[in-house]
C-alpha cells in the first residue's frame, strides 16, 4: 500500500529518527463518499497520539489504509524512513505496524489461543499443530499482559470486552513498533480501561509509539501525549494533550459548540412505576436481581464485565431462559417468550453488539430502521406502506444525524457510529414506552454521544422510560435518574442521581456476594410466573 516506487528501501538520508510514521496527502474515495481529502498525520518516536473527530470524520478510513485493508487512492506514506508497503493486516504487523480495529475480527469457533496465534501456531513438522505448546505459549503471553483469560475458552462463548481483549493479545503478540488502537476501550468499564492503559504505559518506549482512537476524552487525556483532530476527512489542527481543552478539541471536531452540562436535569420520584422487578435469576450470569422502573425515568445499570447486566436485559425481554423470579409491566405480570413478544408489549431493546444482532448490513438503511415498525402502521391488507415507511425514515436519520447520501444506503458503508444510530433510530420508530439500551452510545464521538444525550432526554421528558446499561462510568452519572449498580449476578445497591459517584458506585460493583441491595422498588425474591399476561388488548 503505497504510491510511492516500492523498489528502493533505503531509508531517507534526511529523516527524522523520531519520525516513526508519515502521512502526507492521503485520499480515499468510496461510491458516494469522500473518505479522506489530503489528510497529513506525523507519528514520533515514545509518544501516544490521540486522533479524534466525529463519526465518519475518516479516523478508520485512515487506519485501514495503513493496515492495507483499502488502497489510497492519492498520498504518500513513509515507516521507519521508507515508503510503506502493506499487502493486509498480517503483512502490517509483521512489518511493525500491529491494527486493533474498532470492530472485531475474530473467529467465533476458534479458541483464545488459536484466534490469537492464527497461522503462527507451532507445528510439529509442516502439519500438525501442537495444541500444548500452543496453550503454553498463549497464557505466558495473557499473564504478561494480565489478562484474565482462559486460552481453550471458544471465542464465540465470550462476552464483547472478553472478545477486544484477544483482539488486543493477538495485536501485541507481534513484535510491533507502532500500535494503533481504534476504539480499543468501547467495550471495557473503567477498571478494564485502566487496566488497558497500563498495558500501553509499559509498551511506549524510546522505539515505539501508539495512535489512539477514541471518543473518551477525558481517557485520552490520562493516557495521550498529544492529540490530532480531523474533521470531514481532512487535518484540522495538533497540539499537547497538555495544552487542550475540553471545550477547544469538540468545537475543532463538530465545527460547532456543544452543551457537556453534567447531571440528569430533574428527578422522576413522583412518577408512577411502570416495570418491576423482582428476584430475576437466569443461570449463570444472573443470580437475583430486583429493581423497578418509573414512567419518564432513565435508570442506568452499572457493573464490571461479568457482573451480568446484558444477561439480565435479554432474560428480562426473553432472549435468555429464567428460573426464578416476576416481571410486572404496568400492574400486571407477564413473562415475554422473546424479544419479538417483549417488543410487541411495548419494550425494545438495543443490543450492545449491533454487528451481529443489532443490523442487516447488507441491507439499506431504511430497511434495518423499519424493521421493528413494519407492524406499526407500515402495513396496510398485507402490503408495505413505502411511502409513509420512506418518509418516516428519511425523517429519523435527518433527527439522529445519521451520516449517509440516502436511506438506501447499505448499513455495512456506514461509520461504526452511524450503525449505531440506525439501530437506534429503529426503536424510535417502534415507538416503544420502555426502551433498554445496551451501551447506547458505544463507539459514538462526542457530538454524536451529545445528540443521543438529548435525545433520550426528550424521550424520558416525553415520559418514555428507559434502561441505560453502560460501561462508561461518566456517561451513566451524566443520564440517569438512579443507578442500579451490579456484582456477580445481583444487584447490590440503587443509588439516586444526588448520591452517586465513580466511588461509591465502584465499591458497589466490587461488593461482596452478600451484599444487599438498597433503593426504592426492591423486593423478595418470587418464583418465575409462567403467565403470559398482557397489559394491552390482546397479544399483537
Amino acid at each position: 500500500m503505497t504510491l510511492e516506487q516500492h523498489n528502493d528501501d533505503t531509508p531517507d538520508s534526511s529523516h527524522d529518527p523520531d519520525l516513526l510514521l508519515e502521512v502526507r496527502g492521503a485520499v480515499k474515495k468510496f461510491p458516494g463518499v469522500l473518505a479522506l481529502s489530503q489528510m497529513d498525520l506525523e507519528l514520533r518516536a515514545g509518544e501516544v497520539l490521540a486522533l479524534v473527530g466525529e463519526n465518519g470524520a475518516g479516523k478508520s478510513t485512515l487506519m485501514k489504509l495503513l493496515a492495507g485493508v483499502h488502497p489510497p487512492d492519492a498520498g504518500s506514506f513513509r515507516f521507519l524512513g521508507r515508503p510503506l508497503q502493506v499487502r493486509g493486516p498480517r503483512d502490517a504487523a509483521e512489518q511493525g505496524l500491529a491494527i486493533i480495529h474498532q470492530e472485531l475480527n475474530l473467529m467465533s469457533t476458534l479458541t483464545v489461543a488459536e484466534n490469537i496465534f492464527l497461522g503462527r501456531e507451532p507445528v510439529l513438522g509442516n502439519f500438525f499443530t501442537r495444541p500444548a505448546q500452543l496453550r503454553v505459549q498463549t497464557q505466558e503471553l495473557l499473564d504478561r499482559l494480565g489478562m484474565e483469560l482462559d486460552p481453550t475458552a471458544e471465542v464465540g462463548t465470550l462476552s464483547v470486552a472478553q472478545q477486544q481483549m484477544v483482539e488486543i493479545a493477538k495485536a501485541l503478540s507481534y513484535d510491533a513498533r507502532v500500535l494503533i488502537m481504534d476504539e480499543p476501550t468501547a467495550a471495557l468499564n473503567e477498571h478494564e480501561t485502566e487496566a488497558l492503559h497500563e498495558l500501553v504505559r509499559k509498551y511506549i518506549s524510546p522505539s515505539t509509539a501508539v495512535i489512539y482512537i477514541s471518543h473518551r476524552m477525558e481517557e485520552l487525556r490520562r493516557i495521550a501525549d498529544r492529540v490530532q483532530v480531523i474533521r470531514d476527512g481532512e487535518y484540522v489542527d495538533s497540539f499537547p494533550m497538555a495544552e487542550a481543552t475540553l471545550d477547544d478539541v469538540i468545537t475543532k471536531m463538530v465545527g460547532r459548540s456543544v452543551d457537556t452540562r453534567a447531571g440528569p436535569r430533574d428527578a422522576r420520584s413522583d412518577r408512577p412505576v411502570i416495570l418491576e422487578v423482582n428476584g430475576l435469576r437466569s443461570e449463570p450470569r444472573v443470580k437475583d436481581v430486583s429493581f423497578d422502573l418509573a414512567e419518564g425515568e432513565i435508570l442506568g445499570i452499572a457493573g464490571l464485565m461479568g457482573a451480568g447486566r446484558t444477561e439480565t436485559a435479554r432474560a428480562l425481554i426473553g432472549s435468555h431462559p429464567r428460573q426464578a423470579g416476576t416481571v410486572s409491566y404496568r400492574g400486571r405480570r407477564i413473562a415475554f417468550r422473546s424479544p419479538a413478544h417483549a417488543a410487541r408489549n411495548g419494550i425494545g431493546y438495543l443490543s450492545e453488539d449491533r454487528k451481529q444482532l443489532g443490523l442487516l448490513l447488507d441491507h439499506s438503511v431504511k430497511r434495518n430502521m423499519e424493521l421493528s415498525a413494519l407492524s406499526d402502521g407500515f402495513q396496510s391488507a398485507g402490503f408495505i406502506r413505502d411511502r409513509a415507511s420512506h418518509h418516516a425514515v428519511v425523517e429519523q436519520s435527518r433527527k439522529l444525524r445519521v451520516k449517509t447520501p440516502d436511506v438506501a444506503q447499505l448499513a455495512k458503508n456506514l461509520s461504526g457510529g452511524n450503525q449505531q444510530k440506525v439501530v437506534i433510530g429503529r426503536w424510535l420508530l417502534k415507538d416503544c414506552d420502555v426502551l433498554i439500551f445496551d451501551e447506547p452510545t458505544r463507539g459514538i464521538d462526542v457530538g454524536a454521544k451529545e445528540e443521543i444525550y438529548e435525545l433520550l432526554d426528550e424521550l424520558a421528558a416525553g415520559g418514555k422510560s428507559i434502561i441505560m446499561i453502560s460501561s462508561d462510568l461518566p456517561e451513566v452519572l451524566r443520564m440517569a435518574h438512579r443507578v442500579a449498580v451490579m456484582s456477580e449476578g445481583r444487584v447490590t445497591g440503587i443509588l439516586d442521581a444526588a448520591d452517586a459517584d465513580q466511588e461509591s458506585i465502584m465499591a458497589l460493583a466490587t461488593a461482596e456476594r452478600d451484599a444487599s441491595p438498597t433503593g426504592r422498588g426492591q423486593a423478595p425474591h418470587a418464583d418465575v410466573d409462567h403467565g403470559h399476561s398482557d397489559h394491552r388488548a390482546g397479544e399483537r
